[in-house]
């Protein structure tokens, strides 16, 4: 989770209370559900998901998918230099805040690709688990420290309701859903199960086991976000900037331990930016070149080198194209994002429901089940009518 996902956590706390904690767990389910597919399917055929549609929906999918890919790399990676920018500048008011914002932005995408040059799939590992334990102890111990009312937390975990506000509610619980566990990031768990050689049938449980830890951990973080958002009321403001004045409110809350708990929540938010910067510049290039593979008929070479030279030329176009929009507004351009964003999740499910299925290339006992199949379409429908409403949303109806 990154600055755009704590801020969503935070401001649907605010604006809807505890009462939309349930969706957090259906988000975090449901995209569960979409990347154990992708596992399911990966050690059966040895294929990407990616190779795997190519082969089978042939070149208008190949190139959609990689408009797509170019439009959401530009705009997250914005996203995520942004506010890495925001937050260190909280943290090191040493410029001007629009100067530090610049600064500082331009320092961690260089400094992450430095560190990701130089180092390993091993090393990455290593630092994003520190990453990862620091915000995760972060924000669950502030949520804990808030002391939310029990009663409220139960009734909206167990019992779904959305308020209304005018529609809203409808909104906010529509962005929180979406927002758990990533949208496209979710095709780079494949290239990561082949980092750690994961690549026989027989290694399912391991990752199911391992995406059941991963997305049970993801839900307990957006459930503390929602806790701490709605604890603290009359948050405003949009992005990273949203947390650095959720940072601020947590001062007065704390009382004689304020100073100490605005540090210690823009530190651990500085570490969920910054790992996710820095997990976008490793994983996202695997889809590139794998593109590039899977278009040229050389799916056969089973494996994408983080040494090859598209991994390595879109990484190192991911760090610094991206910084132009940093001077730059693009509106038209956001719209397209949106609506390109807002299919891709319907699309991944409706995949997955014809890749795994009867007609698929896995054997009977690999496929979807009737419940996976069931799921399937609910999410399919589920996200078709959050990606029908954003898009809405975006052309402004």
């Amino acid at each position: 989770m990154g600055a755009g996902d704590l801020a969503t956590g935070a401001f649907s706390g605010a604006q809807l209370g505890l009462a939309v904690l349930w969706v957090v767990l259906v988000g975090a389910a449901l995209k569960y559900l979409l990347t154990e597919g992708l596992a399911r399917f990966q050690l059966v055929t040895g294929d990407t998901l990616l190779e795997g549609a190519a082969a089978r929906f042939g070149p208008a999918l190949r190139w959609f998918f990689l408009a797509y890919l170019l439009i959401w790399s530009f705009f997250v990676g914005l996203a995520l230099m942004s506010a890495c920018g925001v937050c260190a500048h909280a943290l090191l008011p040493v410029f001007e805040p629009g100067t530090g914002k610049l600064v500082f932005a331009l320092l961690h995408s260089a400094g992450a690709l430095l560190l990701l040059r130089r180092s390993g799939f091993r090393r990455f590992e290593r630092v994003m688990k520190c990453f990862v334990a620091v915000m995760f102890a972060v924000v669950v111990a502030t949520a804990v420290a808030l002391r939310p009312p029990l009663g409220a937390m139960l009734q909206g975990l167990v019992w779904p309701s959305i308020p209304d506000l005018g529609g809203a509610g409808l909104q906010w619980s529509i962005a929180l859903m979406g927002g758990v566990g990533g949208t496209l990031t979710v095709l780079c768990y494949g290239y990561w199960m082949r980092e750690e050689g994961r690549e026989r049938i027989d290694q399912l449980p391991i990752c199911r086991l391992d995406l059941l830890v991963g997305y049970g951990a993801t839900a307990l973080f957006g459930l503390a976000m929602v806790v701490i958002g709605s604890g603290l009321g009359g948050v405003e403001g949009s992005g990273a900037s949203l947390i650095v004045r959720l940072a601020d409110q947590l001062e007065p809350a704390f009382g004689s331990f304020g100073g100490a708990a605005r540090w210690a929540f823009l530190i651990g938010a500085w570490c969920a930016v910054f790992s996710s910067l820095l997990g976008v510049w490793q994983s996202v290039p695997y889809l590139f070149a794998d593109f590039l593979r899977a278009s040229g008929g050389r799916g056969k070479a089973r494996e994408v080198s983080t040494a090859s030279r598209p991994y390595r030329l879109y990484q190192l176009a991911l760090a610094f194209v991206p910084a132009v929009g940093l001077w730059i507004s693009f509106v038209n351009a956001q719209k397209l994002y949106a609506i390109a964003g807002a299919l891709f999740l319907p699309l991944l499910a409706l995949a997955l429901l014809i890749l795994n299925g009867r007609r698929g290339p896995l054997p009977p006992k690999r496929r979807n089940s009737w419940f996976t199949a069931v799921l399937l379409v609910l999410t399919l429908v589920s996200f078709l009518a959050a990606g029908g409403y954003q898009v809405a949303q975006s052309l402004g109806f």
